[in-house]
């Protein structure tokens, strides 16, 4: 049984209450979301013919395509989006949360990170199609904007389901997930320092030194989101491919240098997959293993497939079709989890662990891992890194709060204080515990996943026209299929917009 939020009154303390009562919500929440994401995603998965797989090769060709053909200032090219979105999905919850989900699922979360991986795919292609579709001009800069509330309000007509989606996704992104960032920068940081945990003296160094790590994170940050989304784009483009890059390389190596142990790592995986330990209470918790619990929990902060946040990157993309931004962001995901994630695993899971590993965590954890196969230097290279991923998540992650917040109102002086209330929340991460801004996430996570995968099923028809629409034009020699709306009366009595 779950516990009362009310008996959470009693923790000593505003910190320790207010995680409490996350806690105490979040689990019931997960418990049936967990089959959501599932459910939902295999319902996409079949019912679109496969399209994750059927689609993939096209889906690199117009990422790839997309940075050459891009001649609409209204918004940013396709390639821009694909980077903005990797900007927010590659970074923290490739390091620090794959190795919270092994420490505590085990080798076996790693199955549950794949798997929820291919099938939320299908949902990402769903739902980035979708936020290309219903996308709207901007009043005052004619620049696109879209995502889920968008899509919420034309689609489905319920604009109060639209509000309380952007609200969850703005506090989600623009406030909690920052602070998830900032908070392992300065885990990383302080790990990289030589800092022990049982050093009293180095700990009470620490608790000044974070407040200095926040200072520099919001002056880095802060010209950067007051320039908007467009130079988000500009600053992901330079930025993510070459820290991808440079990660997969190193893992890369590493996992050459133990080729040998890999088959029994895998097998490793596979093995606790299936080891039942019920991660939760009442009936839905009850069916559901730690390391399932876990590994999607993980997977989907990390590939964000279904969540609703890419979307709103994917909306201010100019396209010929909706379905090119679709499986653009249906290719982030492959990227995100199958490649980045499984590099970060193979580092853990190949590695000869110190002593002192249980009492890691997080991002501690892959930098032990690291340093136990290349040396002490691997723990400064991580933290160089990390601070890379989790800098551009930050600047990715307003991206998305940004269009949210125009939905809610668009407005200079709103947008103004919205932004220095994002610059807060980057400083309040970099100095509270760790534990309290990754269940905060778990929370608000949840609650977009929640109403998301729920707008998208019922918009579902919506998401197999484009995809028939596309293929029709493939088959009949069409090079790069254009998307007319004239052509779909019913669809044009909802959509808001001249674009298509």
């Amino acid at each position: 049984m779950y516990d009362n939020p009310i008996s959470c009154l009693a923790q000593p303390g505003f910190v320790d209450g207010l995680h409490c009562v996350v806690t105490t919500v979040s689990a019931p929440l997960w418990d049936v979301l967990i089959w959501m994401l599932i459910g939902i995603g295999l319902f996409f998965t079949l019912f679109s013919g496969v399209a994750q797989f059927r689609l993939f090769g096209r889906s690199i060709k117009s990422m790839l395509g997309s940075r050459a053909n891009h001649d609409d200032d209204a918004g940013i090219s396709g390639f821009q989006a694909f980077v903005t979105g990797l900007a927010s999905r590659v970074g923290v919850g490739n390091v620090a949360g794959v190795a919270i989900a092994i420490s505590i699922g085990g080798a076996g979360a790693v199955f549950w990170m794949w798997l929820i991986a291919l099938i939320g795919m299908c949902s990402a292609l769903a739902e980035s199609s979708l936020a290309q579709l219903f996308k709207v001009r901007d009043g005052s800069t004619g620049q696109f904007r879209g995502g889920p509330a968008y899509y919420i309000e034309q689609g489905l007509g319920q604009k109060w389901l639209g509000l309380l989606f952007a609200l969850a996704l703005i506090v989600c992104f623009g406030f909690v997930y920052q602070s998830i960032q900032s908070n392992t920068i300065t885990l990383a940081m302080q790990s990289a320092s030589g800092c022990a945990a049982e050093d009293p003296t180095c700990q009470s160094q620490w608790q000044i030194y974070k407040h200095m790590v926040g200072a520099l994170l919001v002056v880095l940050t802060a010209p950067i989101i007051f320039g908007g989304i467009r130079r988000v784009a500009k600053i992901a483009e330079v930025v993510v491919p070459i820290m991808a890059l440079i990660y997969l390389l190193v893992a890369l190596v590493i996992i050459v240098m133990n080729i040998g142990a890999l088959p029994s790592v895998i097998a490793l995986i596979f093995e606790q997959a299936f080891a039942f330990e019920a991660a939760g209470g009442g009936l839905f918790g009850s069916m559901v293993s730690v390391a399932m619990m876990q590994g999607i929990k993980r997977g989907l902060y990390s590939n964000e497939a279904g969540q609703g946040s890419a979307p709103n990157a994917a909306a201010a993309a100019s396209v010929r079709h909706p379905l090119d931004q679709g499986m653009i962001q249906m290719f982030g995901v492959f990227v995100d989890t199958l490649i980045v994630c499984s590099c970060t695993a193979f580092i853990i899971l190949l590695a000869q662990m110190p002593e002192n590993a249980a009492n890691l965590s997080g991002i501690q954890l892959t930098q032990a891992a690291l340093e136990s196969h290349v040396g002490s230097w691997g723990q400064y290279f991580l933290a160089t890194i990390l601070f890379i991923f989790a800098f551009s998540t930050i600047i990715g992650n307003y991206a998305y709060a940004e269009s949210n917040m125009q939905f809610l109102k668009n407005n200079t002086t709103v947008l103004t204080l919205f932004r220095m209330a994002v610059l807060g929340f980057v400083y309040f991460g970099a100095v509270v515990k760790v534990d309290v801004v990754w269940d905060m996430g778990d929370l608000t996570m949840g609650t977009m996943a929640f109403i998301n995968l729920i707008a998208i099923t019922l918009l579902s028809r919506y998401v197999f026209v484009l995809i028939r629409d596309y293929q029709s034009q493939l088959k009949s020699g069409v090079a790069h299929p254009v998307f007319k709306l004239d052509n779909y009366p019913e669809l044009k009595q909802k959509v808001k917009s001249d674009i298509w």
